[in-house]
């Protein structure tokens, strides 16, 4: 699906959409399938979600995939779960608020998306950041999303300047 085509779905549709979907897999599946599904994009696997029937009538594949190389200290289920977890819950509620989340596309790319909306979590005293990316680049009627851990470094970062500065 091209980034005009998804652009018809506004960011707060496409955004539910995505929740459900996420919160279908990782919340409503089973365990052994959830941690099924994590195993397959762990691995840098990209997984087919689901087929969504849009308003026009048009089909469009939700597809699912990982980038946890950010992710700092041993990654297992349990944790990516938390982060999932946490990130469907701030997605939700800036949702429901009706905040206009800020999206970043990337550098001469604007059909790779990241929202600005990210979770942290803390396993063994060590903080990790998750978001919720897309890439719209696909002609075919395919949308991904992607779910990544951000170096939580450059969030560090962000927050001793912003104390500093106060």
């Amino acid at each position: 699906m091209s980034q005009s085509q998804v652009q018809s779905l506004p960011q707060d549709k496409f955004l539910r959409m995505s929740i459900n979907l996420l919160y279908r897999a990782f919340q409503e599946a089973t365990r052994t399938q959830a941690k099924q599904l994590y195993r397959q994009i762990e691995e840098g696997r990209v997984v087919g979600l689901s087929q969504v029937r849009m308003e026009d009538e048009s089909v469009m594949r939700v597809d699912l995939s990982a980038d946890c190389s950010e992710y700092r200290g041993k990654l297992n289920f349990g944790a990516f779960k938390a982060s999932v977890q946490t990130l469907i819950s701030n997605l939700a509620k800036a949702v429901e608020e009706e905040r206009e989340l800020r999206v970043f596309s990337a550098e001469g790319d604007p059909n790779m998306i990241l929202f600005g909306c990210s979770a942290v979590t803390v396993e063994q005293q060590q903080a990790n950041v998750m978001a919720l990316g897309a890439d719209l680049s696909s002609s075919a009627g395919v949308v991904r999303l992607q779910l990544m851990y951000l170096d939580p470094v450059q969030f560090e970062e962000q927050g001793n300047k912003a104390g500093s500065e106060a």
